[in-house]
């Protein structure tokens, strides 16, 4: 054999170790970088664990009585007691027509969708002339605006309205809603369903 196949050969086993060599510490090197990786997603606080996804600290207040429903200083499903007080008195124009839990909380459900339990004193571009926890329009249906702007009377007249949809009693919350205040979307209330059972389960516990 010549020294030049000779020459060849070797220079062939070299470069193929040390391609070998490179593939390997290149290996190395990946799985490191992955298991670093790895390692601090691990590390990661969980979302649960931030203080972004705490509950609202409610300012510091005792309880108060509206009616017969004693109200927290909450939070109770996010709200704190100046909006639960206003949730009693949806609570409240409910049982005064013996209307039970359920449909009471088809009306809280309602006035969070419509205002997010704030007595609100103007409107939007949809209904400029809205007004209250219902969003009720001065059309003549809903009252005066001194009515509309009176969360027990509000809640009153949107019950009063609810009780004489046919099937009442068994349709979908966000359903029954929708065929009381006409909102563009007839499931835009159902995402407010969960929140509003919770309050009144708070707010009566008695069920009554």
């Amino acid at each position: 054999m010549s020294r030049r196949r000779r020459g060849r050969r070797r220079t062939r086993r070299v470069v193929g170790a040390v391609i070998g060599t490179v593939a390997l510490v290149a290996g190395l090197v990946v799985a490191g970088v992955v298991g670093v990786a790895i390692a601090a997603s691990k590390a990661q606080p969980q979302a649960s664990d931030s203080p972004a996804f705490a509950l609202p600290a409610c300012p510091a207040a005792d309880p108060v009585t509206v009616g017969d429903i004693v109200v927290p200083r909450g939070p109770v499903a996010g709200y704190c007691q100046a909006r639960l007080v206003n949730a009693a008195q949806v609570i409240r124009a409910a049982q005064s027509l013996g209307i039970g839990t359920h449909t009471q909380a088809v009306g809280v459900m309602t006035a969070i969708g419509e205002s997010g339990l704030v007595n609100l004193d103007y409107g939007d571009a949809a209904g400029p002339d809205s007004r209250g926890l219902f969003q009720q329009r001065d059309n003549g249906a809903w009252g005066t605006y001194a009515e509309r702007m009176d969360p027990y009377t509000a809640a009153l007249h949107f019950f009063q309205k609810a009780i004489r949809v046919p099937g009442w009693q068994t349709m979908e919350p966000t359903a029954l809603a929708h065929a009381v205040q006409r909102n563009a979307d007839p499931g835009y209330y159902a995402k407010y369903w969960p929140e509003a059972e919770q309050i009144v389960a708070a707010l009566n516990p008695a069920g009554r």
